[in-house]
């Protein structure tokens, strides 16, 4: 009886372990004016570009149209998941990935200083 227990704990904890680290890491940055804050990393796959949801799940990405995945994640600038009927209208800033179909799969919303420290496009890029 106690061997089950202890097995089930051990499995639980393996796995919130291999959980908590799928998601972007933060990593802390000092401003000028010695404030700390906290700015994600993103997937070395992930796109830089401006996001504008017209009618979900159809989008114009750079000023082009595209379109959500069936299973599109749009995280906002605090993390947590955002409904893409909640920002039609709008134009964001956004690191992105694509699911194999080409469609936009992962969103990540930026803030105004992940904004700025990430360019809009590499500077090697035309």
């Amino acid at each position: 009886m106690n061997r089950c227990t202890l097995l089930l704990c051990a499995m639980s904890l393996a796995t919130s372990c291999a959980l908590a680290q799928t998601g972007p890491i933060s990593k802390n940055l000092t401003t000028t004016n010695g404030s700390v804050v906290a700015v994600r990393s993103f997937p070395s796959n992930a796109l830089r570009g401006t996001l504008i949801v017209q009618a979900p799940p159809e989008v114009l990405l750079d000023t082009k149209a595209d379109r959500l995945s069936p299973g599109a994640r749009i995280r906002g600038a605090n993390g947590m998941l955002a409904l893409s009927a909640t920002l039609v209208g709008q134009t964001l800033p956004v690191m992105y990935t694509r699911e194999p179909n080409g469609m936009l799969h992962d969103v990540w919303i930026l803030t105004e200083l992940e904004a700025q420290l990430i360019p809009a496009k590499p500077s090697y890029s035309k």
